[in-house]
């Protein structure tokens, strides 16, 4: 049996309101939904301590009570201090969650509660951005060998793990869960592409009809945020280094520029790379007075801020997430969320519907690593299509809608090369 935890929140009192979030997700989670009753059933991580790392929000919150449905002890903390909402940790802790969380901790702060996290010794992980296998590999190598494996929600976190796999560092098995189709396709692309400018909008209050976006990087997050900056009538430019999604860009109907090129015609810039200082002091430079910067990738180092502010002469909030930089000729420059993740820094993150597909690939992945974990050994795997197929049937059937399956002829005929 394990040892009761002590969860650590800021204030417990604001329980009601994060039980009210989480009970609206889960009414519109039901792909999840049907996971938890599965799990309810099979139990499959009775007697486990499963930790959690996620923006930690209502949507994770009610995953991670699905998990616990399956017999599973969780503890949990957040991938990002401006994503954390303490009402929500406070509903957790109320249903036997333990929490390690706090909005907006100091750094030292919000690295000691990741710690405080890994140190539960958890049987099984469930990781954003790589951030618990990288201190559990760097720091806390005391702690892997309770650890069976995992599976990874980010772009940034599986790059992080094939880097580790790579150079025979990973010491167990991780499942690349942004690779799987229910994923990218929908959760990248129609998730970051709402969310961003959900969190965009409701920060700034001005209109994006008329202005020029400026959008670097063109993977699935970054047609997203091109594809509703275009629906919300703006100009779009995207900025690229991979000359095939450049073409694919300018195909889809997008200006592409260099950055040196864009920086100068951008009224909001959003950046959604995973890598960093994409947008640098030398763009900057050369911006128009009022430009917006913004980030979607994972870490805040995607818009050089110390280069920022080495061109201004003053800094000051203006508005609840949004920094006023004033450059030495006058000029303002205006960042987001600190340079955070602008969907869930500055809003809500996903919308319920988009992420109850990627968390029930994260539900099913955690089980498949589970049962597995010896036959796979230390190696990133990706989500086995029956799982990533099976998500998607049950969201059609979420929503009453019927496919035409193959008859026995025409798949006989799709598996002949003398067929015709």
């Amino acid at each position: 049996m394990k040892t009761a935890l002590k969860s650590i929140v800021r204030d417990p009192s604001l329980a009601p309101e994060g039980k009210l979030k989480i009970d609206w997700v889960q009414a519109h989670m039901p792909v999840l939904n049907r996971i938890r009753e599965e799990f309810e059933r099979d139990q499959p991580f009775k007697g486990l301590r499963v930790a959690i790392s996620l923006h930690l929000e209502a949507k994770t919150a009610y995953l991670a009570k699905v998990v616990q449905a399956g017999g599973a002890e969780v503890v949990i903390t957040g991938s990002n201090p401006l994503s954390t909402q303490d009402d929500v940790c406070a509903a957790l802790v109320e249903d036997g969650i333990a929490v390690f969380a706090k909005y907006n901790p100091d750094p030292q702060e919000y690295k000691d509660l990741m710690v405080k996290t890994l140190e539960t010794k958890p049987d099984l992980i469930i990781d954003d951005g790589g951030d618990l296998v990288s201190i559990l590999h760097s720091e806390r190598q005391d702690l892997l060998a309770q650890v069976r494996g995992g599976a990874e929600e980010t772009t940034t976190g599986i790059l992080r793990l094939k880097a580790m796999e790579k150079d025979g560092s990973l010491k167990f098995p991780m499942v690349a869960v942004n690779d799987a189709y229910c994923k990218y396709l929908f959760d990248n692309r129609y998730g970051t592409g709402q969310s961003v400018w959900d969190g965009i909008n409701r920060t700034t209050n001005l209109v994006v009809a008329g202005k020029t976006v400026v959008v670097n990087g063109y993977g699935w997050c970054g047609k997203g945020v091109a594809m509703r900056a275009k629906g919300l009538g703006a100009n779009v430019v995207v900025t690229e280094v991979d000359a095939i999604r450049a073409v694919e860009a300018y195909m889809d109907g997008f200006a592409v520029m260099s950055m040196a090129d864009a920086a100068k015609v951008g009224d909001f810039f959003v950046t959604v790379t995973g890598n960093r200082d994409v947008i640098r002091g030398a763009h900057i430079a050369n911006m128009k007075d009022g430009a917006i910067l913004s980030n979607a990738g994972h870490f805040d180092v995607e818009v050089n801020l110390v280069e920022l502010a080495e061109l201004s002469v003053s800094k000051r909030v203006v508005r609840r997430n949004i920094e006023e930089y004033v450059l030495k000729d006058g000029r303002k420059i205006y960042v987001l969320a600190e340079g955070r993740l602008v969907n869930l820094a500055a809003g809500d993150g996903h919308p319920a519907e988009i992420m109850d597909m990627t968390f029930a690939l994260q539900a099913a992945a955690l089980r498949y690593v589970n049962e597995n974990y010896e036959k796979i050994g230390s190696q990133v795997i990706n989500v086995p299509y029956e799982l990533d197929e099976r998500v998607a049937r049950t969201k059609l059937e979420s929503l009453g809608i019927g496919i035409d399956a193959l008859s026995d002829e025409q798949k006989a005929y799709l598996e002949s090369w003398t067929a015709h």
